[in-house]
């Protein structure tokens, strides 16, 4: 093993609040730096699918999730030591504002992950509502935790010349933290917009990717490159810890995965734990295959936003009801929310609806308000015997839905997981089991759930003797 420490340059993007405009300033850099052959390991810290989706596309490599929930300390630094051992830089986009998190003491916050990983930040504010308030906003960030590095500022959505004076001006006044890029208001011209779990994903929509290139000619004109990068080279050393496992197995079980543009919430690590279970993966779309590939051992339907295509999804018949027929006959489906929603009988959204695979005896009905929104800790219940372990599952959920026609109290249906935190698809409980079909509002990532996958391959083995 390696016992160098780590020393890949980093740095950590973050903002005062939400919808500063860190993640469009952050595929913008990510795209500039590729450009110019930097070779740019992408994170965001959270349980995100979508900003990852974006950084991804524009880096070129798999955006990697941090989170203190679901991986913990040790495996947020195996994931930033294994994943960016091979590039010139690391970039980090933090979630909500600087200091902001679950713990009263900040250590889940971004604060909190700069100084676990010993980078400095880079701080994105939206301006377009300032002037001289700006600096002491800014004073208040960077005095709060004076042990922190916030090593650069970006002034966002800049209104004009005279704006960026003032702006320029109170800061370089009344602090020592340089401005290092003054974007323009240019929102009309990048048209990102947002939903209601965040911005739409990349992956959904054809008309997207050109944004990335747009925001990257930005970055290059209105920001300093070249000083972000000798920042990225002030982070600290870490100590070398052990790398995440990656070792392939024998192949000998074939999952399906849905991945289309109605499914696309999928963590490169639970791919890749499936892979090294001994799974491989091949992909297919419920919106327009007619079948499943052809001998597989078991499907995978992960989240996204079928409601968006429910009609499309309604009218590939042949391979709902065969998803259906397979599921009745015992074929192993592992379902997370957007996957859960295509299981039920139909989604209805408004005085819209259509049917679905009609697996789980129930039916989605869409909200106006967040169902289930954050993190969730989960208790097995045993109900699932093909889930091996006892120890309570760290997970997050989001969704905009509910379950209709299910009970807590109808012994005829059975849940994997009690929740102890977090909505689920009844009050008290996720994880609706029937035959070998797991369907639940979680969304599991591999280092809180880290039997999941050998379980799960274990489980299409056992079932393919069977049949």
């Amino acid at each position: 093993m390696n016992t160098k420490p780590f020393a890949t340059p980093r740095f950590v993007i973050a903002g005062p609040h939400r919808s500063a405009g860190k993640t469009t300033f952050t595929f913008g850099l990510l795209r500039a730096l590729a450009r110019r052959g930097v070779r740019v390991q992408p994170y965001k810290k959270g349980p995100d699918y979508i900003d990852p989706m974006w950084h991804t596309a524009a880096a070129g490599r798999d955006c990697r999730s941090l989170d203190f929930h679901m991986m913990g300390d040790e495996n947020i630094l195996k994931s930033l030591q294994t994943f960016s051992a091979d590039a010139d830089l690391a970039v980090i986009e933090g979630n909500q504002g600087l200091f902001d998190g679950l713990d009263p003491e900040g250590h889940d916050s971004t604060a909190g992950l700069a100084h676990l990983i010993e980078a400095p930040v880079i701080f994105v504010v939206d301006a377009s509502r300032m002037n001289r308030g700006i600096a002491a906003m800014l004073s208040g960030f960077i005095n709060f935790d004076p042990t922190l590095t916030i090593a650069g500022i970006i002034l966002n959505k800049v209104g004009g010349a005279r704006h960026e004076a003032k702006l320029v001006e109170a800061i370089e006044r009344h602090l020592t933290v340089p401005v290092l890029g003054k974007i323009p208001k240019m929102y009309e011209e990048v048209g990102v917009t947002e939903r209601h779990l965040g911005l739409v994903p990349i992956k959904e929509d054809p008309a997207l990717p050109p944004v990335i290139d747009i925001m990257a000619d930005a970055i290059e004109k209105f920001v300093d490159i070249d000083r972000l990068i000798a920042i990225a080279a002030t982070a600290g050393e870490l100590p070398c810890v052990p790398p995440c496992h990656l070792t392939t197995g024998p192949g000998d079980v074939t999952v399906a995965v849905a991945r289309d543009r109605a499914f696309t919430f999928y963590y490169p690590e639970n791919l890749e734990a499936l892979e090294a279970a001994g799974a491989t993966l091949l992909p297919f779309s419920p919106l327009t295959d007619p079948a499943l590939p052809a001998g597989i051992d078991g499907i995978y339907i992960g989240g996204g936003f079928p409601e968006m295509f429910m009609e499309r999804l309604g009218a590939n018949e042949s391979l709902r009801e065969e998803i259906r027929r397979r599921g009745e006959e015992g074929l192993p489906i592992y379902a997370e929310c957007g996957g859960l929603m295509y299981l039920t009988r139909s989604i209805r959204w408004n005085d819209r609806s259509a049917p679905m695979a009609g697996l789980i005896d129930c039916d989605t009905v869409m909200t106006k308000k967040p169902m289930g929104l954050g993190y969730m800790k989960l208790e097995p219940t045993g109900a699932c015997g093909w889930l091996s372990g006892t120890a309570p599952v760290n997970c997050h959920e989001f969704h905009h839905s509910r379950m209709e026609g299910l009970s807590a109290d109808d012994p005829s249906t059975r849940y994997a997981w009690k929740v102890v935190r977090g909505a689920g698809v009844v009050k008290g409980f996720d994880g609706i089991v029937y035959k070998n079909v797991l369907a639940s509002y979680a969304h599991l990532h591999h280092c809180g759930a880290p039997h999941w996958a050998n379980d799960y391959v274990t489980l299409c083995r056992v079932a393919r003797s069977h049949r």
